[in-house]
């Protein structure tokens, strides 16, 4: 069998030129073609794993972001509780303060009550007692109580202590008929009775001592002399204060026992 030599060279030829052809025309274009897809998948996964990272970033920061509004919160829980009890333990406190003062206040008040009304009932006695005595004397003796006053009166001063007349004696000695020494009573006082004790003060202190005479209500049952801050008096009211420091003496004394048990 003969070999036809250019047929063979001629189909080479034909083969080698096919080859360029599709390596120029095929086989670099589908190279490139699938580099670029490679490069573009890369540069897509790449894009991917940014974003994602991107995204786990932003859930990351989201977790803080919510973590610390969850600790602000609490935070700010905390404090408005701790401020609405302190709030709530002020007012309470401010309430009791309340409370005892009112308490305090109706207790004065109370005492302060029963304290007038101890005093008025004190007044009212004397007040009856000194008519009762007023009306005895004059019905027994056909004298009045003012008599028996002013000589009640003359008897205390001439039987003063020796300091106590020293005393007073000096400070009659600063009187004089501008400036006389006081003699207070609670009645009005007879001539007679004025004149008597105005003759007992001088004799005691051995001198013309200057008086002036004035009737004071409120000075129930009594008679009194002062000069310069210098005072002697006589008055049926130290009586019934001694009467009255006695019985309370005895009530008292009454209700330690109870007291105790």
């Amino acid at each position: 069998m003969l070999i036809d030599w250019f047929t063979v060279g001629a189909q080479a030829l034909n083969f080698l030129v096919l080859v360029w052809l599709m390596k120029r025309f095929l086989y670099k274009p589908i190279l490139h073609a699938i580099d670029a897809r490679e490069e573009r998948i890369a540069t897509e996964l790449a894009n991917a794993d940014a974003t994602k990272a991107e995204a786990r970033q932003e859930r990351d920061e989201f977790r803080d972001k919510n973590e610390a509004m969850d600790r602000q919160r609490a935070a700010l829980l905390s404090k408005a509780t701790e401020e609405a009890q302190a709030e709530h333990d002020r007012l309470l406190d401010e309430a009791r303060q309340a409370a005892a003062a009112l308490r305090a206040t109706q207790q004065e008040t109370l005492r302060n009550k029963q304290e007038n009304l101890h005093q008025a009932l004190i007044h009212r006695t004397q007040q009856e007692v000194f008519a009762i005595a007023r009306r005895t004397l004059t019905d027994l003796a056909g004298t009045s109580l003012e008599e028996r006053l002013g000589e009640a009166f003359t008897r205390r001063l001439r039987k003063m202590d020796d300091q106590a007349k020293a005393g007073l004696a000096k400070a009659l000695e600063k009187t004089s008929e501008t400036e006389p020494a006081l003699v207070r009573s609670g009645g009005d006082l007879p001539a007679e009775q004025r004149a008597a004790i105005q003759k007992a003060v001088n004799e005691t202190f051995s001198a013309d001592i200057h008086l002036r005479f004035k009737t004071e209500p409120d000075l129930i049952g009594g008679i009194e002399l002062t000069a310069n801050g210098q005072k002697v008096a006589w008055s049926i009211a130290d009586y019934l204060a001694s009467l009255e420091k006695g019985v309370n003496d005895i009530l008292h004394a009454k209700d330690i026992p109870e007291a105790e048990v």
